[in-house]
């Protein structure tokens, strides 16, 4: 199993409009493109995971997430916010890259864990946030999820 696969370019934006952690919550969710009311209810399920905790894990990199009855499989989106935003993070620095994952409650391929551990797991190479910040086109962020084979 390799990120790549569950990532579409229509699902990325290199430009988040949104300033405050709510708006680029719904940004991300909008690139899922659910109906209006599948996108209430996700937000509301993220913005509880959120209040729990902030899922901003440091580096500039925030990976909300969430099981919830409004997707069928797995979908993914990846948001870029290159002036920051403060998510609340565990480092405390402003997040600038946001993974939303979104998964069914009882997903039979059982995928929604190993994508949230592989998508760690990119953070943490030392070059990825520098070249998450350099991206012009989503193509190149589907090249580097390829490059890093993760």
């Amino acid at each position: 199993m390799e990120l790549r696969q569950f990532f579409t370019e229509d699902g990325i934006k290199l430009e988040l409009d949104g300033s405050a952690k709510d708006d680029i919550l719904k940004e991300l969710i909008s690139l899922l493109k659910l109906d209006e009311k599948s996108e209430g209810m996700l937000y509301k399920m993220l913005k509880r995971r959120e209040n729990l905790g902030s899922t901003g894990i440091g580096r500039g990199i925030a990976i909300p997430h969430c099981r919830s009855l409004v997707v069928n499989k797995l979908r993914v989106a990846f948001g870029r916010k290159p002036a920051g935003v403060d998510f609340k993070a565990i480092d405390e620095a402003p997040v600038f890259f946001f993974f939303l994952i979104v998964a069914p409650p009882l997903e039979v391929s059982n995928q929604y864990l190993p994508v949230l551990g592989k998508i760690a797991q990119f953070s943490k190479e030392p070059d990825v946030p520098q070249r998450l910040l350099s991206l012009t086109q989503p193509a190149q962020f589907l090249a580097l999820l390829e490059e890093k084979g993760v």
